[in-house]
């Protein structure tokens, strides 16, 4: 049940390195490219997806090839993906790569083109008869269902959406999760779960000075919340956050945690042949195990891992209509390590809650007929981004991988990618010597169809509203929440 190890702490700031070579990357921003023909004569790409996957792969792109072109197509009227509705609003610092993101999309070579669904508004095979290669980035917009009896019940709610709803997501707007219930059960025990659990337990007051929307705030300001169960299926030897993560948590003002001493049975012996990271990680929850939580018995909130358990059923209340309670399975492991499989008992534990949050994984989904898609892992079939059977086309980020890995798996997942696009450029393999239209044709095509993109000037605009909007109440920004508001402000 471990969620995607991604989103907040996960999205942490690449290394000095790499910082020099994205700078590098971005000579010349704002100016014209060195050979006055490229514009019309080199490679054209088109990448689908403004997110961390996208933009790092045009930033390859760009540094790789003086005469490559690169558009970047995206649904929403905003960029940016899971750095804007993904990393946890108390994680500004982790924003700062949009800094260089910006970068690229102002860069000479490259244009941004919001509020287009491709496979909606254009195909996947008009890009390509317009574009020299195509890089499908979109990511992962879908949830991983758990699968049990009850799942639907009210009070239930995918991570994806929850963290959509307190960041902003125009398909979030209208969760509203009833947080009138003392006790909240999240499934799955890696970052996003932490993420959630920690919002869900944060002081409002230090809310209040983040980018969390204002419907959110008031939510959660309101909220009868002080129990918060993080479970997961194995041990915790295998548990799927960051030590960044789990500290904070630590740290978490007001909050104690409450854990099962018995769960940590025999692993003060178990932790010295670890590898460092999974070592001090373990050791950090031992601390936390075994310390005595004198200075906060105080605390009026508490947080609690729960280990060996599955979801076997959603509980309802007596009218059948909303969550009360979990059922779980109580699991034991067989083998050791980031191997060990957890298998059940044939035990079961009822617990009562009023609010179940599912954080067990996104998934991507198909976007166009014409693109092979593997609907059991959720990916597009690909070797080194060149996706199976259709030359041209390629693909980064978790649409590529699945929903795994930090934002340096990321970064060099996509930079291979870019690698792959740039080598069969050189190879012949990909033909670029015949011109291609580009953006040209594409927005004739929306044009007829009625579809206006927003540009990167347009998200400028709305960029200003919002920091101008979040100045009175002390925040960095307070988001627009609807794609209808976003046009608005990008059309005046």
């Amino acid at each position: 049940m471990n969620g995607p190890k991604v989103l907040s702490s996960g999205l942490s700031l690449w290394t000095s390195g790499r910082s020099r070579w994205i700078s590098r990357l971005h000579d010349g921003v704002g100016g014209k490219s060195s050979c006055s023909s490229c514009s019309s004569c080199g490679p054209k790409v088109c990448i689908v997806g403004s997110g961390p996957a996208g933009f790092y792969t045009a930033q390859y792109l760009i540094k790789a090839r003086r005469d490559v072109e690169v558009d970047i197509y995206e649904r929403l009227p905003v960029p940016f993906g899971l750095v804007r509705f993904g990393v946890a609003p108390d994680h500004p610092e982790v924003k700062n790569v949009i800094n260089a993101f910006t970068q690229t999309a102002k860069h000479s070579r490259c244009s941004f083109y919001g509020n287009v669904a491709v496979g909606k508004d254009v195909s996947v095979a008009e890009l390509q008869q317009a574009y020299h290669a195509v890089v499908l980035s979109y990511g992962a917009e879908s949830n991983r269902r758990i699968g049990v009896p009850g799942e639907d019940l009210a009070g239930v709610h995918a991570a994806k959406d929850f963290v959509g709803w307190y960041n902003g997501t125009p398909t979030s707007r209208e969760l509203r999760p009833d947080l009138s219930c003392e006790t909240a059960v999240i499934l799955g025990q890696g970052n996003v779960a932490l993420d959630v659990a920690r919002i869900l337990l944060s002081p409002v007051d230090v809310l209040k000075k983040t980018d969390i929307t204002q419907p959110a705030l008031e939510a959660l300001g309101e909220s009868r919340v002080r129990r918060v169960l993080i479970v997961g299926r194995r041990g915790p030897m295998q548990v799927a956050c960051t030590i960044k993560e789990l500290r904070e948590m630590v740290n978490l003002p007001n909050a104690r945690p409450e854990m099962v001493a018995a769960d940590f049975e025999g692993l003060t012996e178990a932790v010295k042949g670890l590898p460092r990271p999974r070592k001090r990680l373990t050791e950090l929850l031992l601390k936390v195990a075994g310390e005595e939580q004198e200075r906060r018995d105080e605390a009026s909130h508490i947080w609690s891992f729960r280990f060996f358990r599955s979801p076997v059923e959603i509980l309802s209340n007596p009218e059948n209509d909303r969550t009360a309670g979990i059922r779980l399975a109580v699991n034991r492991l067989e083998g050791s390590g980031e191997g060990a499989r957890a298998v059940r008992t044939g035990e079961v534990e009822d617990l009562a809650c009023g609010l179940v949050i599912s954080s067990i994984g996104y998934k991507s989904l198909p976007i166009d007929p014409t693109v092979p898609f593997d609907s059991r892992r959720a990916v597009v079939p690909n070797n080194l981004g060149r996706v199976h059977q259709a030359p041209g086309l390629y693909c980064s980020g978790w649409l590529k991988t699945g929903p795994t890995g930090v934002i340096a798996t990321t970064l060099n997942n996509s930079f291979d990618t870019a690698r792959s696009v740039v080598e069969d450029m050189g190879s012949g393999t990909l033909d670029v010597s015949a011109a291609r239209a580009g953006s040209q044709s594409i927005s004739r095509l929306l044009e007829k169809r009625g579809v206006k993109p927003v540009t990167f000037s347009d998200w400028e605009k709305i960029d200003s509203v919002e920091k101008g909007r979040g100045e009175a109440p002390g925040k960095p920004r307070e988001k627009l929440l609807t794609v209808e508001e976003m046009l608005q402000v990008a059309r005046q």
